[in-house]
């Protein structure tokens, strides 16, 4: 394979440079390996890309070597990617906005392995459209992570709330509600904070609200406070820098019920085929956005009733 090569991906002509250069080097997986699975991956992935600013995840000389988490938009990036303008503590930088299958393989060809998204869009910023709990199991039981997810849809259920799963690529399961980006960061987050308090409170002996690892006692944590502005998460479908290269992979709650379900059986040598195969769950998604009002109400009242 040379070491430069031009692709055609929709109406672009994409150049790529070094797609033989190996970044997993246990597993011989190259740099056009994940061109091509972003490529094949990008109709079900841009959906979940579309709008967002992107922070990049990137390993030039693979995932061995030094991680690169950059946000601002390189100046050698070509005029037809799309940028967003972000307010942060003391100016603003400018942010990749992934709206087509080009602009995603060329951030791959830029060794981004793992592209991480806003939970908000460029339209309203400070208004996310989904709320993400992180469910991060103490060790590397992902049992641990399937069990707090389905306590937590029950809890969401009993909220009103629509909750959709997916593997984050590691360990753990990412539990996601989609919003009607009535409500701002501040009110999300608080909601999200007290949910998975409540939560706690019903399983002190497996789950908890401890920010501080030398105090969680071995109970998986949960994460709610990436509800917040220029907070990122990791989109279905994106790749993570473990080996196999394991994929972020949205998942019906059929499957998180199923005791033998593991993260590492999504590759991007799997996952497109799995989806095809079985469907994907998150495809309802948006039309099951909610407004957060009345979910509100009724967890107020079961802390009121204790729980």
């Amino acid at each position: 394979m040379s070491d430069k090569q031009a692709i055609k991906v929709g109406r672009r002509t994409v150049e790529l440079s070094n797609p033989g250069k190996v970044l997993y080097p246990d597993d011989g997986i190259t740099k056009g390996d994940l061109v091509d699975y972003y490529r094949r991956a990008a109709e079900r992935m841009l959906p979940h890309l579309r709008g967002r600013p992107v922070a990049m995840e990137r390993y030039p000389d693979g995932i061995d070597a030094e991680r690169i988490f950059q946000k601002d938009v390189p100046a050698h990036f070509p005029d037809w990617i799309d940028r967003a303008k972000i307010s942060k503590e003391g100016g603003t930088l400018q942010q990749v906005v992934c709206g087509e299958a080009a602009a995603l393989v060329y951030l791959a060809n830029q060794a981004c392995i793992t592209p991480h998204v806003f939970l908000s869009r460029v339209d309203r910023l400070d208004h996310p459209d989904q709320l993400i709990f992180d469910l991060d199991p103490a060790g590397d039981d992902f049992g641990e992570a399937r069990a707090a997810a389905l306590w937590l849809r029950s809890l969401l259920e009993e909220l009103g709330l629509p909750s959709f799963a997916k593997t984050t690529g590691g360990k753990g399961i990412h539990v996601t509600v989609p919003l009607d980006r009535r409500a701002d960061f501040d009110t999300v987050r608080g909601f999200a904070r007290d949910v998975a308090d409540l939560l706690a409170r019903r399983q002190p002996h497996r789950l908890t609200t401890e920010q501080r690892k030398d105090r969680r006692k071995g109970r998986l944590y949960l994460d709610a406070m990436r509800n917040s502005y220029a907070q990122t998460a990791v989109p279905p479908f994106a790749v993570r820098a473990r080996p196999g290269a394991t994929v972020a992979t949205p998942l019906a709650w059929e499957q998180v019920e199923d005791r033998s379900l593991a993260p590492s059986r999504f590759t991007i040598a799997t996952v497109l085929e799995h989806v095809e195969r079985d469907g994907d769950p998150w495809k309802d998604l948006p039309r099951r956005r909610r407004s957060l009002g009345p979910a509100r109400r009724r967890l107020d009242a079961l802390v009121e009733q204790g729980g």
